[in-house]
């Protein structure tokens, strides 16, 4: 069993809700299987529904009239008895009933019973919703493992990470023991990523190529939501989503249109780009020039970086001969790429907005985030000029930002040079 930080939040989401939960998030992050987890590990009585598999339930959502009708529907097709206030409802696959999540309202109003709805594809669906529930749903983004949860997979001990953590508070350097076992286990995360399947078979295995076909099998699975929609629709997707890792590979990394088509514009590709983004299958990270509170103010649209959602997906998408070459620490690989995707999945986790700075006259900046109303700037390194930083130092020198801290993620150890903090690259998964 794989330890997952959401177990927590549906824990308190039923000790202490009497909401329904959603729980949103790409294919193949794990959903389903925390849930039965937690339903089984805690003793509680539950029915589970899956809408893809079972067509009948999937018709009961579609066809109810009110509460009353669908829970006498679900009573009729529950392989064991319900009972009233004791028996929670786990509705797997929402997304296969035309609209699951508008009767969530009644039913909680209902009162009768506990619900759990999880699925893919829900952000995607959520525009062809009546109502969206606001008080009676509690949602819950799932994402792949992050890597605090890889290296408990791989059996390093709370103790450990709870010295990372103090170090990364208080800006120290990390033992040079530990700190090389962590690097080690990192350069791994980049190949296996945070796909369960895929991790479950590295821990199980240690076998690169088992993993690799969990995440062949990911890579179709998300081919075949694509294939459930219009055909036109269809290929702009398919071509934006296998762009993806070569346009990471340019020397800027910015998503172009025209990489398409010589002759394409923005607005004939946007439905596409936001079917990839509301799937939670692309991370977009979108340009702001002005690094003021709040950066959403100053975002261009057009302008992005687009990365999966994992990373490990990514190098499997790169072909198996990187890989290889991460592993065994070849230098000649663009790492650059893979370590920004790997910050991009990691403050996603975090429920970290994504963007990053780029100003013609001062240059591009990886990252900016928000702590509070402050502005940080992250720059990710991965080679050996880790201390070269034009735009970042350009950036910082403008006092009309007031720009006090920035934080610099590369292969080394912690050190503090002026304004900016070395971090090991590891350390992205506190902040």
């Amino acid at each position: 069993m794989l330890f997952r930080k959401v177990t927590d939040k549906i824990d308190n989401w039923y000790k202490s809700n009497k909401t329904a939960l959603l729980i949103d998030g790409a294919r193949q992050v794990g959903k389903t299987t925390i849930i039965e987890e937690y339903l089984n590990n805690s003793g509680i009585d539950y029915v589970e529904f899956n809408l893809f598999d079972n067509k009948i339930a999937c018709n009961a959502f579609n066809t109810a009239i009110d509460a009353e009708d669908l829970l006498l529907k679900l009573s009729a097709i529950a392989k064991k008895p319900m009972t009233k206030g004791k028996t929670v409802i786990f509705v797997d696959e929402a997304q296969e009933a035309d609209d699951a999540i508008t009767p969530i309202k009644f039913l909680v109003k209902n009162g009768s019973y506990r619900f759990i709805f999880s699925g893919s594809l829900l952000g995607v669906k959520m525009k062809d919703i009546q109502s969206i529930p606001i008080g009676f749903m509690s949602v819950i983004n799932m994402y792949p493992m992050d890597f605090e949860e890889f290296l408990i997979a791989n059996s390093v001990n709370k103790d450990t990470i709870g010295y990372l953590k103090l170090c990364y508070q208080q800006f120290k350097p990390v033992d040079s023991d530990i700190h090389r076992q962590i690097m080690n286990i990192f350069n791994k995360y980049l190949v296996v990523g945070g796909l369960p399947k895929a991790v479950k078979e590295y821990v199980e295995t240690n076998n690169i190529d088992k993993v690799r076909d969990a995440q062949r099998d990911v890579d179709k699975g998300y081919l075949m939501d694509v294939a459930k929609y219009n055909y036109a629709e269809k290929l702009l997707i398919d071509d934006i989503y296998e762009l993806i890792p070569s346009e990471l590979n340019a020397k800027n990394k910015r998503f172009i249109i025209k990489s398409l088509d010589k002759k394409a514009r923005y607005y004939t590709y946007e439905s596409s780009l936001v079917w990839l983004k509301n799937s939670a299958i692309g991370l977009f990270t979108y340009t702001v020039d002005e690094p003021v509170y709040p950066l959403r103010a100053s975002v261009k649209r057009q302008l992005f970086k687009l990365f999966l959602c994992d990373t490990g997906l990514l190098v499997y998408k790169l072909t198996k001969n990187t890989a290889a070459k991460i592993l065994t620490g070849h230098i000649n690989i663009n790492y650059g790429s893979i370590y920004e995707s790997i910050v991009a999945q990691e403050l996603t986790a975090h429920e970290i907005p994504l963007y990053y700075y780029n100003n013609k006259k001062h240059g591009e900046v990886d990252f900016l985030i928000e702590d509070n109303d402050q502005i940080i700037p992250i720059e990710v390194k991965s080679g050996k000029d880790y201390d070269r930083h034009v735009a970042l130092n350009q950036l910082m020198n403008i006092e009309n930002y007031h720009i006090n801290k920035a934080y610099v993620l590369y292969n080394g150890n912690g050190e503090i040079k002026g304004k900016k903090i070395y971090m090991p690259i590891y350390f992205v998964m506190f902040i």
